[in-house]
């Protein structure tokens, strides 16, 4: 290719001249091709690896120099020798003649250089291609990994780093390639390669050690290997971005989200300067908007702008408080240096002016921001204050836009909702997506959160149900006053809502306990749910109106839950709690169907619903499922199965004596569970759980970490003594029990768990607060970001026993089914998951939403399109091979679709397989008499009772179970006749009844049953039987009876032929007519055994008929073999001409027998419709031929395929040639 001209001063310098002439030379890498070069060339070879030279990728170039210059000019280079002289031979025919008129040698630089500048510009035109943010040098690097890997364009790589892969004790020095799906290595020293592929998918392992030999090393580990890496520039910034890419990859796995997202990431505006590719910083943007959005609870589409160092002025202390200005889209956010000094967030729908105040010694460069509730912010100390307020105006007239679209929809829609707000106490505004979607009715909606039938919560439960007189006064009802108080004084000092200051105080004030009466406001503040409720107006009285009525698996197991939801409550002791608790989970699980409903969100959300009202419940469940418990209500529960690693990991750290204990009587994974998924509701007594909840709503799940740890520290002595799990589950138990709140002003609510318990002694009461208190004091060293990477570790490990244990489950389903080993369906389960997932990363016909679902039962959870199964048939089956194997494996891919949705899963992949490599002689034929019988989806005219015929029985056979939609009387006359002769371990599967009758009916006539079964396959056209007859010769490629089998091939069609000749005889030309007349006379609804009656007049023995009348000599006579061979070139035109000793086939275009081409099938014009075979024929014809048996009988070793499979990977695109590679250490 050429590229933009460069100079280069040392042309000789490790490239030796091949071609020359006054203006050009081309040149050739030393030590690349043939012979090496020698020592010097394995030198060369290994500088280029470790120096990362463009030559290892383009080791052919052409460089322009004058005659009378000793500057050189490089124009162009190539990958191939091919390459580079198409650009040699372009130089010499139109450039040569023109530079000899030139005098002056500027002159003639200057056009080359441009000429080649305007032919690079006119490719990029025509080709359109973009400038992008790559650097060349990245692109260089692009190139490289593709060649290295064979990897297609949609694998993009993000970045690569230099660094030294043990392989074994010996360090190899080269290239660490991190790409979105891969981690790839490449080393070449002195003439010895190391090649290394990781999918990101299968890592079960990603750590950073350091050891006294190797500082810095990080090790990869999959289910089968392990690798290590050391020797990085920057192991920080390579590890973090390793630890990104295989985070993507388990997202993928969960919940096989992001596949498109980071396949097309936006590119940024900016260029860097830096060696970084545009991907690589995008997804840095990604990873600090993750961690933005965690330290200030924002809704997780919110992406960060950027930030800046700054000070802000603190009117409480009267301080300027240094630290970071962060600004988003949506929000400008503050925190201090010290993370517990003070922080703040603004939302930009409540600022009102934002200005520039006087520069001063004392205030350089303020900024000063006014909002809605007469706040004002000083921010100083700013570097770029005028580029900062531009980008802040810019958000802030795309905010008030947005506000003014929602009023002006909200305002039309006000006139008929006077009545609906003047009952429910505020309007009800509706959200611009459904405004926009709006129905015929929305003009005249009246909304109401439930029936008439039942009240509905206008405000927070627990206000309804506080017993509380008037005259009644108390210490504890003083305690709450003075807490109230407090809260008040500090509103007024530090600011009250959204845009408070939170310092130390709040947090102490927090840890006393949030008095009754400010939780719900106070909950939705610190969770950030107040932001989602504020920017979606109206969203959950849309939700719940239009999950009114709708009934699923959640709502299903929402309304068996609904009754366990804190019983002991008044408030769900009656219909109106029980209704609003209703309505909030199925507008969750409406607007999460990934989630739905999970155990343990009814007690949270029953909690939730005691303290804020219906819509704030629903807002603040919201931000607990999706941000503040990630994974936690999921159906498999990652979450919290991750953090209960993570909790286990802390327990070795901070109570390492107790850590061994507990692991050996796995308690820690038994308790842990139930305590985080309820946040200790459901272990504790509510009023003394609240408060954690109160804590973990403004410190996130740190406090419950702390709080368990705490626990287990209290009890270490009794645990230690412990002889079995049931006895520490009972010490845990009582001590749980026993936490009180002695500042509740609520009636004592009996706690159910411990009237479960047994009768021994009480433990004495544990403070609440004093045990907050002391996990703060103990723990309270445990940071945020130290828990999100232990997440990560765990997610790993987590995610992967996951997809192990799903792959245990599918083996086991099917293992009886196949015989196939349990380690042989492992392997093909690997296979077939692998190809799922390299569809989804390079592209494919299907949405892998639709292949992969992991709600789905474990057999259908991974599924297979048809270019994704054209790469395992090719691969994996036998009869594969040669050019008709896409064909071949369309037709296969058709039987087995048993739904017909164009997907197969796994027990349908292994069940062809199965016949394939262990079936029968019988199993075999039919199965391939089956593939070819099916009506062509790509042909405009049929054989119209044949493809009737197929189409019902292609859904009836192989498994029954997996079809749906036909008529059971039909189905059950069709099982008796195929249970004898396919596959043995379905026979009791294919009964309906389990009838003693029906086995010894199937056992003493199994002959029987065989001969009904033959006749029950619809014939094979003319059409087919060619299709059939191709495939039969391209079965043998490579076999070592090649030639045998060609003549045993030849012999069995052109006896076939005759069959079908002769069996038109039976059928004379009036007979023929009355047939069609009485087929034109039955409607479409007539069952398949009437028309099967009706086409089958013609004498039932006509097989047997047709077969004597052939003798043996006929059959085996040469010529009649030699003029029968030219089906295997599928021809154009079929002429079946009767002769008196023999039938010949004639084609029009004469061919070399044997020869195959890969022609399309005859037009329906030159095909005899009336020719058609049975089963029982093409069984009779095969049988004679005892090459045919022997190969058809031989068993198949898969094993050798699997691993030839796993070393084989599909590139490039489906409509692409694929190529193939090997993953290798050589050396």
């Amino acid at each position: 290719m050429w590229v933009n001209p460069e100079e280069v001063l040392l042309a000789s310098a490790l490239w030796m001249t091949e071609r020359a002439n006054p203006y050009f030379i081309l040149q050739k890498r030393k030590g690349h091709g043939d012979g090496g070069g020698g020592l010097a060339g394995l030198l060369v070879g290994t500088l280029d690896v470790v120096l990362d030279s463009s030559a290892r990728v383009a080791p052919y170039r052409i460089l322009y120099q004058t005659p009378d210059s000793l500057v050189y000019w490089s124009i162009g280079h190539g990958s191939s020798r091919k390459e580079i002289t198409e650009n040699w031979e372009w130089l010499e025919q139109n450039l040569l003649q023109t530079l000899s008129i030139f005098e002056n040698e500027n002159d003639i630089t200057t056009f080359v250089k441009g000429k080649i500048q305007g032919i690079i510009a006119e490719y990029n035109k025509s080709h359109d291609i973009r400038e992008d943010d790559d650097t060349d040098k990245f692109k260089e690097a692009i190139a490289k990994f593709r060649k290295l890997f064979v990897m297609p364009e949609e694998e993009k790589l993000v970045n690569y780093y230099s660094c030294s892969y043990w392989k074994g004790k010996v360090p190899r020095q080269g290239w660490l390639y991190l790409s979105i799906n891969h981690l790839c290595f490449y080393s070449y020293l002195l003439g010895k390669e190391a090649k290394l592929v990781i999918r990101w998918a299968d890592v079960t392992q990603l750590e950073k050690n350091a050891t006294l030999l190797l500082p810095d090393m990080v090790l990869v580990s999959t289910r089968c290997s392990e690798h290590v890496f050391s020797v990085f520039r920057n192991i920080n910034e390579t590890f973090k971005l390793m630890e990104q890419l295989a985070n993507i990859a388990m997202r993928q796995l969960l919940d096989n989200k992001g596949f498109e997202q980071d396949r097309c990431l936006p590119k940024l505006k900016k260029k860097s300067p830096k060696k970084v590719s545009a991907l690589k910083r995008d997804l840095d943007a990604r990873a600090k908007s993750e961690r933005y959005r965690a330290l200030f609870r924002l809704p997780k589409d919110e992406k960060l702008d950027g930030h800046t160092d700054c000070t802000l002025w603190t009117p409480f202390n009267k301080m300027h408080i240094l630290g970071q200005m962060f600004v988003s889209t949506n929000y400008i956010c503050f925190t201090s240096k010290e993370e517990t000094v003070c922080s703040l967030i603004i939302p930009l729908r409540e600022v009102t002016i934002v200005e520039k105040a006087d520069s001063c010694n004392v205030l350089p460069s303020p900024l000063s921001i006014s909002t809605k509730n007469k706040m004002t912010f000083l921010f100083a100390n700013l570097k770029d204050r005028d580029f900062l307020v531009q980008r802040i105006s810019d958000f802030l007239q795309q905010t008030t836009s947005k506000i003014y679209f929602e009023r002006e929809i909200t305002g039309s829609l006000s006139s008929s909702d006077d009545e609906v707000s003047s009952q429910q106490g505020s309007v009800l505004s509706c959200s611009p997506q459904r405004s926009a979607l709006g129905s015929e009715g929305d003009s005249d909606r009246q909304f109401n959160l439930n029936d008439n039938r039942v009240p509905t919560a206008t405000q927070a439960l627990m206000t309804m149900y506080r017993r509380r007189s008037p005259e009644e006064f108390n210490p504890k009802l003083a305690k709450e006053f003075l807490k109230e108080q407090a809260w008040k004084n500090h509103f007024t000092e530090y600011g009250q809502g959204v845009c408070m200051y939170r310092t130390e105080k709040t947090k102490e004030l927090v840890l006393q306990g949030i008095p009754e009466n400010m939780r719900g406001e106070l909950w939705l503040l610190f969770s950030g749910a107040i932001n989602e409720m504020a920017t979606h107006p109206g969203y959950y009285e849309d939700l719940v109106e239009k999950s009114m009525g709708k009934y699923n698996l959640a709502t299903e197991e929402i309304e068996r839950d609904l009754h366990r939801s804190l019983p002991e409550h008044p408030a769900f002791q009656n219909e109106m709690g029980i209704a609003a608790l209703r309505r909030v989970l199925t507008a969750y699980a409406f607007r999460n169907p990934n989630i739905g409903y999970c155990q343990a969100m009814n007690i949270v959300t029953s909690v939730l619903l005691l303290y804020a009202k219906e819509e704030e419940a629903f807002w603040l469940l919201v931000a607990l499922c999706e941000r503040m418990l990630p994974d936690y209500y999921n159906t498999r529960v990652v979450g919290a199965l991750v953090d209960q690693g993570v909790f286990e990991e802390l327990a070795h750290v901070c109570v390492p004596q107790l850590y061994d204990c507990m692991q050996a009587l796995s308690v820690i994974s038994t308790i842990s569970l139930s305590w985080f998924l309820t946040l200790f509701l459901s272990v504790m007594p509510f009023e003394s759980a609240v408060v954690v909840v109160d804590c973990f709503f403004y410190e996130g799940i740190k406090v419950i970490f702390q709080l368990a740890l705490s626990v287990l520290d209290a009890n270490i002595h009794q645990l230690l003594s412990c002889k079995d799990d049931g006895e520490a589950m009972t010490i845990l138990g009582r001590y749980l029990d026993s936490v009180t709140n002695k500042d509740s002003t609520l009636p004592p609510i009996p706690h159910l768990h411990s009237l479960l318990t047994d009768n021994g002694e009480p433990h004495p009461e544990v403070d609440i607060f004093k045990l907050v208190r002391s996990s703060y004091e103990k723990f309270g060293s445990i940071r945020a970001d130290v828990i999100e990477q232990m997440r990560f570790k765990q997610r790993l490990r987590v995610i992967q026993a996951i997809e192990d244990t799903t792959k245990r489950n599918v083996v086991r389903t099917i293992v009886t089914e196949t015989p196939f080993s349990i380690d042989e369906l492992e392997e093909l389960y690997t296979l077939f998951k692998a190809e799922h997932l390299t569809s989804c990363y390079w592209g494919s016909t299907s949405n892998p939403m639709s292949r992969h679902d992991p709600s789905l039962p474990y057999l259908e959870q991974y599924r297979m399109d048809l270019e994704q199964f054209k790469v395992l048939f090719a691969l994996l089956f036998p009869w594969a091979c040669g050019t008709h194997t896409d064909d071949l494996a369309l037709r296969v891919f058709r039987l087995l679709d048993h739904n017909a949705d164009a997907l197969i899963n796994f027990r349908e992949f292994i069940s062809g397989l199965s016949v394939l490599c262990h079936g029968d002689l019988m199993e075999k034929l039919k199965f391939l008499y089956k593939i070819h019988v099916l009506p062509e989806l790509h042909h405009e005219q049929e054989e119209p009772d044949s493809a009737c015929e197929a189409t019902q029985y292609f859904f009836e056979d192989i498994t029954p179970e997996t079809s749906s939609g036909l008529d059971q009387k039909n189905r059950a006359e069709k099982d008796d006749g195929f249970v004898g002769v396919t596959f043995k371990s379905e026979k009791v599967k294919k009964m309906h009844t389990p009838d003693y009758r029906t086995y010894m009916r199937l056992w003493n006539q199994e002959t029987k049953a065989k001969l009904e079964n033959m006749k029950d396959l619809p014939k094979l056209n003319q059409s087919q039987f060619i299709e059939l007859c191709k495939t039969l010769y391209n079965m043998f490629s490579e076999d070592p009876s090649e030639q045998e089998l060609y003549h045993a091939t030849a012999t069995v069609t052109s006896l076939l032929l005759e069959m079908g000749e002769v069996g038109k005889l039976f059928c004379s030309p009036a007979r023929r007519t009355d047939e069609e007349d009485e087929d034109e006379r039955i409607p479409p609804s007539r069952s398949k055994q009437e028309r099967h009656h009706l086409e089958d007049s013609s004498p039932k023995d006509s097989a047997t008929s047709s077969a004597m009348l052939i003798s043996d000599d006929e059959t085996k006579d040469d010529t009649s073999v030699s003029s029968y061979s030219v089906l295997s070139a599928g021809s154009h035109e079929l002429q079946c001409e009767d002769i008196a000793e023999d039938t010949v086939l004639i084609r029009s275009g004469s061919a070399a027998a044997g020869h195959h081409g890969r022609s399309g099938l005859p037009h329906s014009a030159s095909i005899d419709k009336d020719w058609a075979i049975t089963f029982e024929q093409f069984l009779a014809s095969v049988l004679t031929e005892q090459a045919l048996v022997q190969y058809l009988e031989k068993p198949v070793e898969i094993a050798a395929r699997i691993t030839n499979a796993k070393n084989v990977r599909k590139v490039g695109h489906q409509h692409m040639s694929v190529s193939d590679y090997e993953i290798s250490l050589s050396g």
